[in-house]
């Protein structure tokens, strides 16, 4: 009677540790599901047949049709504008194209950094000697402007590409085969590419040759050059892709989950770091097949048992490596009418380790952020950034008032580079993460729609080679002349300016700027300490600021 009741009493003890076993092993079983699946989709996103997956080419356009089968295969339903897909266009703007040239005495000058059409320069082919001090008819005219910005030095209403229009016209009603333009003088003559430029074309071709193609060529005034000449500018555009899928719990508030999977393709638009490679395949194993994997697996966890007091969106982003292109199109034209509770964005989380550790941005952007990770148990060693802005999609919602996280394994010698290969992931510490922000997304189901917090200057992303900032976040999908901008940084100069969120800027002192990319170089013309003024567009309205570094 003693034995069966002490086997009564080790029943229960026995059933406990028997159901811990169980548990042990379902998680391990979950677990080795997860690495598997995230080696599964890293290695196909990034294998050489995607070609980098460059927005708007055949190889994201095979990422796309990939998240699509995973999203069908889930069962977990679309939400894009057609079916999983959400479409976008990305106007490049006007560039030259093949063949356009310009060979000086049987040598080539070198297309942008030695010369460049004018954007309304007329198209056309052109062999003929020209002698550098005569206009003369049936042959190419030269032009010094720095007589045009000596002679109008105090004038405020010179416009240079008026001048050079009425120029072109002048030179093309007199006989001249084309217009070749250059600086000789100390004067700014702001004299630029525009890629956005929508005026009509001139009759023959202009073209501008700068200081470095100047000092090759037309430091003899009374020189005889052979010249050949090709001009031909086309507008390019391309198509990328969202790819966008809901779970629907019929509740008041959505989860936003999100993960680019664009990368640079051959490096023709120019962001990698390692141009001495040549056109060669970059594979984007850590940036960011990993966070896309890790969304899919996420989804996955998500589908089988999800907390009940949220929807889910689910949201793949392309163009984020042009300028976040994706998330803000997806923001201007929404798929689903939803109200967004908070968004958590995976971007490069493929390479933890114990010294470089997750980092977890955004921290700042709800006060409920520090109540949950203090709860949250993780094997992972993690380092919080209040910030919610930054170089990623997540700052395309922090720009909206919507709390975000951002999680990112740091940054690599393969950054950006051909060698970021899809045998360099942590894929445990992957699973890892995604397993974190699972538990997040529980521990904030019953916390019902999260309060948003404005943060500081973000202290994580891309190193800038300036030594000054106006402290603006650049709105790089505007297709107008100039730089407008989608917000300035708390507490930066543009924020004490009274700069806007729509505000165009177009000139800092000297310098104009017609893109993001001119507005770059002129920074780089100041240092700490100057003075200068900042000409700014909003609506119709011209203004002018004082500005000291």
């Amino acid at each position: 009677m003693k034995k069966f009741a002490l086997i009564l009493l080790l029943i229960p003890v026995l059933t406990i540790a028997q159901s811990k076993r169980k548990k042990a092993r379902e998680a391990a079983k979950q677990s080795a599901a997860i690495v598997a699946g995230l080696k599964t989709h890293v290695q196909y996103l990034a294998d050489d047949k995607l070609e980098g997956r460059r927005t708007g080419t055949k190889g994201e356009e095979m990422a796309m049709q990939y998240l699509v089968q995973q999203y069908q295969q889930m069962g977990i339903a679309p939400k894009g504008s057609d079916g999983y897909v959400q479409s976008f266009e990305i106007n490049e703007g006007k560039q030259a194209v093949a063949p356009t040239k310009l060979v000086v005495n049987g040598q080539p000058m070198q297309l942008t950094t030695e010369f460049f059409p004018l954007a309304y320069s007329g198209a056309g082919a052109v062999q003929s000697s020209a002698a550098v001090s005569l206009n003369e008819k049936d042959h190419p005219w030269f032009k010094d402007v720095r007589d045009w910005l000596e002679e109008n030095k105090s004038n405020p209403h010179f416009d240079i590409e008026e001048a050079i229009k009425k120029e072109a016209q002048r030179a093309a009603s007199r006989g001249a085969l084309a217009l070749i333009l250059w600086n000789s003088g100390e004067q700014v003559d702001n004299i630029q590419f525009n890629k956005n430029d929508q005026s009509a074309a001139t009759s023959i071709p202009v073209l501008y040759v700068t200081k470095a193609g100047s000092k090759k060529y037309f430091t003899d005034q009374t020189s005889t050059l052979q010249l050949d000449i090709a001009v031909k500018l086309e507008e390019k555009k391309r198509n990328g892709h969202n790819v966008i899928a809901f779970i629907d719990n019929g509740a008041p508030n959505t989860v936003i989950l999100g993960a680019h999977y664009d990368h640079l393709g051959f490096g023709e638009d120019g962001n990698q770091t390692d141009p001495q490679a040549g056109a060669v395949v970059h594979n984007g194993a850590d940036d960011n097949a990993s966070g896309t994997a890790a969304l899919l697996e996420l989804a996955k966890l998500l589908k089988q048992s999800s907390p009940k007091n949220n929807n889910y969106l689910f949201m793949h982003f392309s163009g984020e490596e042009l300028g976040l292109f994706g998330s803000k199109y997806w923001l201007e034209k929404p798929t689903a009418t939803i109200t967004p509770n908070y968004m958590i964005n995976m971007d490069m989380v493929g390479r933890y380790d114990t010294a470089r550790k997750l980092v977890i941005g955004g921290y700042g952007t709800s006060p409920l952020w520090g109540q949950l990770f203090s709860s949250i148990s993780t094997p992972l060693l993690v380092k919080f950034d209040s910030t919610g802005s930054g170089p990623s999609d997540h700052a395309s919602f922090y720009r909206k008032d919507i709390p975000v996280l951002f999680l990112f394994t740091g940054s690599h010698s393969d950054y950006h580079k051909a060698t970021d290969d899809w045998d360099k992931i942590n894929y445990d510490g992957q699973k890892d993460i995604v397993r974190l922000v699972y538990e997040v997304i529980a521990k904030a189901d019953d916390k019902g729609k999260l309060a948003f917090t404005k943060t500081a200057e973000p202290q994580m992303g891309r190193a800038t080679r300036f030594t000054v900032s106006l402290g603006v976040v650049p709105d790089y999908g505007y297709s107008g002349t100039g730089m407008r901008i989608d917000g300035a940084s708390p507490g930066k100069l543009a924020d004490k300016l009274g700069l806007k969120a729509g505000d165009v800027l177009l000139q800092l002192g000297d310098y104009k700027f017609v893109d993001v990319q001119s507005y770059m170089q002129s920074l780089s013309k100041f240092k700490k300490g100057d003075k200068t003024k900042l000409k700014v567009k909003r609506g119709n309205e011209e203004l002018e600021f004082d500005v000291e570094f």
